[in-house]
């Protein structure tokens, strides 16, 4: 199992050198990007764990990153709308979101729960050397395969569902390309860039369903609304059609 071992340690120090640089580019406002690389980060760490429930300080780690997840989210979706808002040339709009932001980052970098993630990260090469020694890690490859395995068939069967939900789909197709991202030896996929694809298709729909609901309350959003509900409708088509793809690839794979 030391290989095993091993290797999930090496992964683990990658992300956390990486949400070491991500909060470090967040608080110098370096770039654009740096909270979208944070949640990048905390999607692997998830994808990473969640196969591996039940070892000593998995469900402590998982709560932890679902935490932060949930605290940047909105935040995220404010950069998305207020660089959507200056693609339609409403720059007040634009620039109201931005100064929201400027006070979201500093008040995201003081949450505690961002620096338990930092803290438990620097544990879990220990935690999981103990577990090595116990013998908690044997079997844990086949456990993780077929774990991953389910992920996959979860999402097929999601999108054999004729009443498919798009919101699910968005989380279950999310889960199952970061899984394979995370965990390459153990989940192999087939084009796996109809998973890019879909989750892009999806989140574009996504995206849009949320700016229509937010203009039923921002009056400044108004002016967008009908633009909005064009391209939702056809983002639906397009995610329908890569999902239907995505679809054939999976059920192709498993025959």
């Amino acid at each position: 199992m030391a290989a095993l071992a091993d290797r999930l340690i090496e992964r683990f120090i990658v992300l956390e050198v990486a949400l070491l640089a991500t909060r470090a580019r967040l608080a110098a406002g370096t770039d654009s990007e740096a909270l979208h690389d944070l949640r990048i980060v905390v999607r692997r760490l998830r994808s990473l764990l969640r196969p591996l429930r039940g070892l000593p300080g998995v469900e402590t780690l998982e709560a932890v990153t679902a935490e932060v997840g949930r605290l940047s989210s909105p935040l995220r979706d404010l950069e998305v709308l207020a660089d959507e808002l200056a693609r339609c040339g409403l720059g007040a709009a634009g620039a109201r979101r931005r100064q929201m932001l400027a006070v979201g980052y500093p008040a995201l970098l003081a949450e505690p729960a961002l620096a338990r993630l930092q803290f438990c990260l620097t544990l879990w090469p220990g935690l999981l050397r103990e577990a090595e020694r116990e013998g908690l890690l044997k079997g844990e490859r086949n456990k993780v395969h077929r774990r991953l395995q389910r992920q996959q068939q979860r999402l097929q069967q999601a999108l054999g569902d004729p009443a498919h939900d798009r919101h699910r789909l968005r989380l279950l197709v999310k889960r199952v390309r970061y899984a394979a991202e995370v965990w390459p030896q153990q989940l192999t996929l087939e084009q796996p860039e109809l998973l890019k694809a879909a989750q892009s298709a999806l989140g574009d729909w996504h995206d849009r369903l949320q700016w229509c609901l937010r203009a039923e309350s921002e009056a400044d959003l108004k002016p967008c609304l009908e633009r909005w509900q064009r391209e939702m409708a056809a983002a639906e088509i397009e995610a329908d059609a890569v999902l239907l793809r995505l679809q054939q690839t999976l059920a192709g794979h498993a025959g």
